[in-house]
């Protein structure tokens, strides 16, 4: 069967959680393993608590009935919220869907009912981690797979100079090749010929 001091470290009863534990593994998937047992207390006596049972993979309310017992399993994904509240001589774990469903034990001593809550928020916290990955996925692929950032802003234009007077020559010399290329017209270089020599 196993260590069972995993699950009796809160003052838990050892003969439900023995029990508890038989028939939870049986309903265990491949990678799935108990985290975590909760067992109610009741001020009277009783002979058959109700359990929370936290496996990796799901929250578990399991209720000892005459001829056996009925578990209420949620998976962690479909969890939307484990809300504790406090009385005088315990508290009460309730387990509510993203459906709307919500199963609650009362009578869960206050020291396992806080450990149950706080593994409850570690989930959450790693859900919540995994949606916010899911959807920057979603807006990469919607992006066509490029990473989106803010617009880059383009860099500021360099000082200008001065604006040089080019070599007369040279340009007349350029202008003679853009003749004889057929790029400009001969009145054209003309004109700009005659522009060139009037600023000498």
């Amino acid at each position: 069967m196993g260590d069972l001091s995993q699950f009796l470290g809160d003052d838990q009863d050892p003969a439900v959680v023995l029990n508890l534990v038989r028939r939870v593994q049986e309903l265990l998937t491949k990678a799935e393993s108990i985290q975590y047992i909760g067992v109610q207390k009741k001020p009277i006596v009783t002979l058959s608590p109700d359990a929370v049972v936290l496996t990796n993979h799901r929250f578990m309310v399991v209720r000892p009935k005459l001829m056996g017992m009925t578990f209420e399993d949620h998976m962690w994904r479909e969890v939307a919220d484990v809300h504790m509240s406090e009385q005088l001589l315990g508290a009460t774990i309730t387990c509510t869907t993203i459906s709307g469903c919500r199963s609650m034990i009362d009578s869960i001593p206050k020291k396992q009912a806080r450990r149950i809550y706080s593994y409850a928020q570690e989930v959450e916290e790693r859900a919540n981690l995994a949606r916010r990955d899911m959807e920057l996925e979603r807006l990469r692929a919607s992006a066509g797979g490029v990473v989106v950032h803010a617009p880059a802003t383009a860099p500021p234009p360099l000082p200008q100079s001065p604006p040089q007077q080019d070599d007369p020559v040279a340009v007349l010399s350029k202008l003679k090749k853009m003749l004889e290329g057929g790029l400009i017209e001969q009145a054209e270089f003309d004109a700009k010929k005659a522009e060139i020599l009037s600023r000498m």
